[in-house]
């Protein structure tokens, strides 16, 4: 078990970076054939491999570009790393969501927990026990378990959720601070499992792109 861990981590790493070094020679050819056709100077950094990139892009059609456009994985402009797509999948398998707590949760928490769970589709409560969390991990990756959260709190009210996506990240951690529940608003009636929508207004960071894919 532990030896085909390894390999599937290493044959993810090679994927990644050779995937990587493709993103990043499209870049170049890319500017390059902005500068040619802007009449623009090249840039210093990509002189000596102009001539080299030049005679290439007479093969290159706009297969990259459209596949940036509908979403694609081939490398192309402002593509995210397919190894680190969570969303390579969307439309073929849905996701399987694993929810728990740090230990000792209070009982505030443990409803806080409930209500989360009701947001994320497909989603499902794991009372954490005395597991640690390389345990919950191990056992997640066993299930095919494909996002792990945990909600961490302190004097009883939550403050902390971290979302990992698995089996090889990426983690994301984020604070919470005046947390209001379900159950504190009264008379708000019972709360619908229709699949939320997401708005990513203005979100042209990289750091925003990789939040959004």
């Amino acid at each position: 078990m532990l030896r085909r861990q390894a390999r599937l981590r290493r044959e993810y790493l090679f994927r990644k970076a050779t995937e990587g070094k493709h993103k990043a020679l499209q870049d170049k050819k890319s500017k390059i054939k902005k500068a040619l056709e802007d009449h623009t100077p090249i840039h210093g950094d990509l002189k000596r491999d102009a001539l080299k990139l030049q005679d290439k892009l007479k093969w290159d059609d706009a297969g990259p570009q459209r596949a940036a456009e509908i979403g694609g994985i081939s490398g192309g402009a402002n593509t995210a790393n397919s190894q680190d797509d969570e969303y390579r999948f969307a439309g073929c398998e849905d996701p399987k969501i694993m929810i728990t707590t740090s230990r000792d949760p209070s009982a505030k928490l443990k409803q806080f927990v409930k209500e989360i769970r009701l947001i994320f589709p497909n989603a499902q409560r794991m009372n954490r026990g005395n597991f640690e969390m390389k345990q919950l991990i191990h056992a997640c990756r066993a299930n095919n378990v494909t996002d792990f959260i945990v909600i961490h709190e302190h004097r009883g009210v939550p403050d902390n959720l971290i979302i990992c996506h698995l089996p090889y990240g990426p983690t994301a951690c984020f604070n919470l601070s005046g947390v209001v529940m379900r159950h504190d608003i009264p008379d708000i009636g019972p709360m619908s499992e229709q699949k939320p929508h997401l708005i990513f207004h203005n979100f042209k960071t990289k750091l925003a792109e990789r939040t959004m894919s």
